[in-house]
């Protein structure tokens, strides 16, 4: 048992301002982190719909893609330090100014006055929205009680979600009844309230010891992969793929990534170290997000696509007829992760999500005009269930095969493949279509004898008589069929790969369905602790009996009822947040007569566990020592119910993952009501009296 007087000091060194924050304050804290969130995550796919509206008035359709690119790649890029930055200035002013990059980059957009100014623009957007994510989810974890942490996150989760239906709603219907300006411009004001809130609502939390941040990695990372995008994105289009511009591009990346393998080997805190990928398991893992990414954003992208030229449906049309796909991510990317903690069995879902997204994709590649519009939903609803069966198991997978201390690593590493993936879609992609409208798109105007604007604009296309329109529809369904049929291949190679995925028996300490934001946002920096938290917070949270009841009947060494050890906690919890534990606040909190709880202290006091000076409560040595042992019950409780596969004792990261444990414990003891049911409290409370 640890000493009473370590005990009382580690509790000042860790305490947490959840609880002196009151519960109207922090409901008003989270809308604003929900807002900051909402608007961050609808930057993805609210310029979807809004893309070919987009190139009609600033042309450059070659390099339309980078409008959704640039974004990934700015919130990639900075999602690592931006929770380093929070550690180390604090959670309040980053989150500031990362509303303030997003509401720059914002506007921005909106004065755009070329595509090449609108990818700058969405990239510094890309920026802020990356740092939203990632710090307004650590703010939960800081400043929100442990109890109430796994209810507030999967909140925030499932707004990521809901932005991949509204954002392609919100984006068509500005592009079709106000302008696609809008699109950006109506996150000014949401902004600006976000930035109220922090300043006004939002304490400011204690800073944590100065990180290490692996800025060499992260800059050559960015280096390579924008490169890479680059060159994919302007080859075959602007220039020759075998051109001076284009293999000096390549060669730079091949360069970059040969650097950023030999420093992440060397780093102390490496973005992705290269020995996650000596498991087979992460290696596999990480090539199939890439791929999962690859064609979900290609789909995101060329699907409104097809529909707006080839279909003549409006911006807004466009985005209802993407629903089918949503609503099969969305159905089979939940319960696919339900049923993986429940069986223990993953191999089965990449398998058969990547073989549904080939057969979707050929499905695809075979519309036309005449294609009719149910058949169309039914292929789309093919596709996103495959996407879906496959997007979220992945970061299940992983973060139950890896070692405790790479948990965070691991699992921002896997949703950092999916995410370039999703870059490398949309450029190549866009690039094989620049390649197959070039082939076609002249012909086809000269025997149409339509003027060169119904090329590049929707709207002028489906107004012209259906003779005149027909050879251009036509140019641009057999280009976008071409385009399925290649994301085909890549979802069959997927496919291929899946076979080779290792199943191996799940490490159960994670067997809650991963978070549903980190299926559709850019990577957050988690640490070990970080995944084990969610992992207890759900266990707690379809455990109801965990009460004093239950651990007082384990308790078989001590002197104390239930209702005094509800007691001792309470005085350990507000000498841990206010220094101080008063009855009369205790009772306060409780709205209850300060009278009914006097027998408990006062039995507390007559026992030698606590001592009182009027108000004034405080826990004796042997108090502490009630605590250490109920601490020790929580501990083997939630080791027990955690299902820690039997070889972790042997593993070298299995002192970290009990000192992690023990910290959680702690913080489960003094955040946690203990008396949900307060009517129980007054009969053991008279009881405690007439001992």
């Amino acid at each position: 048992m640890t000493s009473p007087t370590v005990s009382r000091t580690a509790a000042a060194d860790t305490r947490s301002p959840c609880l002196s924050i009151s519960p109207a304050r922090r409901n008003v804290i989270f809308m604003a982190l929900m807002l900051g969130v909402l608007v961050a995550a609808m930057g993805q796919t609210i310029v979807v719909p809004a893309l070919p509206t987009i190139v009609d008035e600033l042309g450059a359709s070659v390099h339309q893609s980078w409008a959704i690119t640039s974004y990934l790649l700015g919130g990639t890029i900075v999602v690592v330090v931006a929770g380093k930055l929070g550690d180390l200035l604090g959670r309040k002013r980053v989150l500031q100014g990362s509303v303030l990059v997003f509401l720059l980059g914002s506007v921005l957009c909106g004065v755009a006055q070329t595509m090449t100014m609108l990818a700058i623009s969405r990239a510094v957007q890309g920026v802020g929205a990356g740092a939203i994510s990632v710090t307004a989810a650590a703010l939960v974890g800081e400043a929100f009680p442990l109890r109430d942490r796994g209810r507030y996150q999967g909140i925030l989760g499932a707004v990521f979600g809901v932005t991949t239906v509204a954002g392609p709603l919100l984006g068509g219907f500005c592009a079709d009844y106000l302008h696609w300006r809008w699109a950006f411009w109506i996150n000014l004001p949401i902004s600006i309230v976000v930035i109220a809130v922090a300043a006004t609502a939002i304490p400011a939390l204690p800073r944590r010891p100065k990180p290490a941040i692996d800025y060499l990695g992260i800059m050559v990372i960015a280096l390579a992969t924008t490169a890479l995008i680059t060159a994919t994105s302007l080859g075959g289009s602007t220039y020759s793929w075998g051109s001076t511009p284009i293999m000096g591009l390549f060669v730079g990346a091949t360069v970059a990534l040969g650097v950023f393998v030999w420093v992440e080997g060397r780093a102390a805190a490496g973005i992705l170290p290269p020995r996650l990928f000596r498991n087979q398991v992460f290696a596999v893992c990480s090539v199939l997000s890439l791929m999962v990414g690859f064609a979900m954003l290609g789909a995101l992208t060329f699907v409104p696509m097809y529909l707006r030229y080839v279909e003549g449906a409006s911006a807004t049309v466009s985005g209802l007829r993407t629903l089918p796909m949503v609503v099969g991510l969305l159905t089979t990317s939940v319960s696919a992760g339900v049923m993986v903690g429940r069986t223990g069995r993953y191999k089965i879902f990449p398998v058969a999500g990547t073989a549904l997204m080939s057969i979707a994709f050929l499905l695809l590649s075979r519309m036309d005009e005449s294609t009719p519009w149910p058949v169309q939903s039914m292929y789309l609803v093919l596709l996103g269930a495959g996407i879906g069966l496959s997007m979220q198991v992945l970061i299940l997978i992983v973060q139950n095969t890896s070692r405790f201390e790479d948990l965070g690593v691991a699992t921002s590493g896997v949703t950092f493949f999916r995410v370039v993936g999703a870059s490398f879609g949309a450029a190549i992609f866009g690039a094989l279509f620049a390649t197959f409208l070039g082939r076609r798109i002249g012909p086809a105007l000269v025997a149409s004898g339509a003027p060169v604007e119904a090329a590049h604009s929707p709207a002028v296309l489906h107004r012209l008589p259906h003779y005149v329109a027909s050879p251009i529809v036509r140019a641009y369904a057999e280009s976008l069929n071409q385009v399925f049929l290649c994301a085909a291949v890549v979802a069959l190679t997927g496919f291929i790969l899946a076979l080779f995925l290792r199943e191996v028996p799940l490490a159960d300490i994670h067997d809650s369905p991963a978070c549903l934001g980190d299926g559709f946002a850019v990577p957050r920096t988690k640490t070990p602790e970080d995944v084990l938290e969610i992992a207890v917070t759900h266990l707690l949270h379809e455990a109801p009996e965990v009460r004093l009841p239950n651990l007082a009947a384990a308790y078989q060494d001590s002197e104390l009822d239930v209702a005094v050890l509800w007691g001792v906690l309470r005085i350990y919890q507000y000498e841990r947040f206010f220094e101080t534990a008063k009855l009369t606040d205790i009772a306060k909190h409780l709205h209850l007569p300060h009278q009914v709880l006097e027998p408990v202290f006062d039995r507390l006091v007559q026992t030698g566990y606590a001592s009182r000076d009027g108000d004034v409560l405080s826990l004796t040595a042997a108090g502490l020592g009630q605590v250490e042992v109920l601490s020790g019950l929580l501990r083997k409780w939630l080791v027990d119910h955690l299902a820690v596969a039997p070889g972790m004792q042997q593993q070298p990261d299995h002192h970290e993952f009990e000192a992690a444990l023990q910290r959680l414990t702690d913080g489960v003891l003094v955040q946690r009501d203990w008396y949900e049911d307060l009517d129980e409290l007054a009969p053991a409370a008279n009881l405690a009296a007439a001992k």
